[in-house]
């Protein structure tokens, strides 16, 4: 038997691509798994995240199915607020459900606002120390 040592290598693909997407949906897809956060569903309640974005930081506290008391905005939530957390966008309609991650948005519904809330940029994303 022979061995074709001339063949390329294949390299595995990290993350794979959707071929629905666009490259460049596809590339933030994959970015954001690079650089990080948290999908909520997979917290425990009671988890504690801070969220630093480039205007404010916002703490969450798990409260488990997509929910979360959130503080941190002086306007939106001065004090803790049950929220429903839709996820993180790119600052555009495609939603990456029940993440929260670095270089996006945070999404999020309140009570007592019509539509979703949009924060500034995600910087980053950490657990708080209990």
């Amino acid at each position: 038997m022979q061995i074709d040592t001339l063949a390329p290598a294949r390299t595995p693909e990290m993350f794979p691509l959707t071929p629905h997407f666009c490259d460049v949906i596809n590339h933030n897809i994959v970015k954001s798994e690079i650089e990080g956060g948290v999908y909520l569903p997979d917290l425990p309640s009671g988890t504690t995240v801070e969220v630093q974005t480039r205007n404010h930081t916002y703490t969450l506290v798990s409260c488990g199915q997509g929910t979360a008391i959130i503080s941190g905005h002086p306007r939106y939530c001065p004090q803790p607020v049950k929220v429903s957390v839709n996820g993180s966008t790119w600052g555009g309609s495609l939603l990456k459900q029940g993440f929260i991650g670095r270089s996006m948005h945070l999404e999020f519904n309140h009570p007592d606002y019509s539509g979703p809330i949009t924060t500034s940029r995600i910087v980053d994303v950490r657990p708080r120390a209990a």
